[in-house]
């Protein structure tokens, strides 16, 4: 980047209160450091991202990239060679889709109970898949310091995911994804996610038919 240029920053998150007050703390204090990278925030604005309403097809793609770790007591269920120890093992492709599936859903239901009401089924408690499609894009490694003097790599996959909108619930679990991000360690910026492509469902038109006399 050179000094001039324009970004937009996208802040997700469940907490409406807490969007809140960043957007009025930037709004009193224009300046905003990234490390050590001064921008001026020239203009905020509000968005309120929505997979759509049940029978509304799209298309959600990672903007960063999306952290699965298999954890060990579950290497012998999916397969996977286990080289002592207890540490969990990043996902690749060769680990298949079925663990990328079941720990998505997992790591999603963790954050449903966080953030949404104890009545409302959360996305293992329902029938269906959270996504109809899975398009790998590339998968990568790189070095991330997690907490302060602790450097790790972390191996990294990017995704296009299919989905179309069985009912409220399926819905919610979407959206919850939208504002939570996807996998693991969302806090360091991992698994952000935005709608590409939406189809909405529109209401049959009903013609009428006229009958001669």
């Amino acid at each position: 980047m050179s000094e001039g240029d324009e970004r937009t920053l996208l802040v997700a998150s469940p907490h409406e209160g807490l969007l809140t007050h960043i957007a009025r703390d930037l709004q009193s204090e224009r300046e905003l450091n990234i490390g050590e990278m001064p921008f001026r925030v020239a203009d905020l604005s509000e968005l309120d991202p929505d997979v759509g309403e049940p029978g509304t097809s799209g298309t959600i793609e990672t903007g960063t990239g999306l952290l699965v770790r298999i954890p060990p007591w579950r290497h012998d269920e999916y397969g996977i060679e286990d080289h002592g120890g207890n540490t969990a093992t990043y996902w690749r492709p060769e680990h298949t889709m079925e663990p990328l599936r079941n720990q998505l859903e997992s790591n999603l239901d963790k954050k449903h109970g966080l953030f949404l009401p104890d009545y409302l089924s959360g996305p293992s408690d329902i029938d269906g898949d959270l996504f109809s499609g899975y398009e790998l894009i590339k998968t990568f490694a790189i070095p991330v310091t997690v907490t302060q003097g602790e450097r790790r790599t972390l191996v990294l996959s990017k995704w296009r995911f299919d989905y179309t909108v069985r009912d409220d619930d399926h819905r919610r679990h979407l959206n919850l994804a939208l504002d939570t991000g996807l996998g693991e360690r969302n806090s360091l910026g991992f698994g952000f996610v935005n709608i590409t492509d939406k189809t909405e469902v529109t209401e049959p038109t009903q013609e009428a038919n006229g009958a001669d006399t």
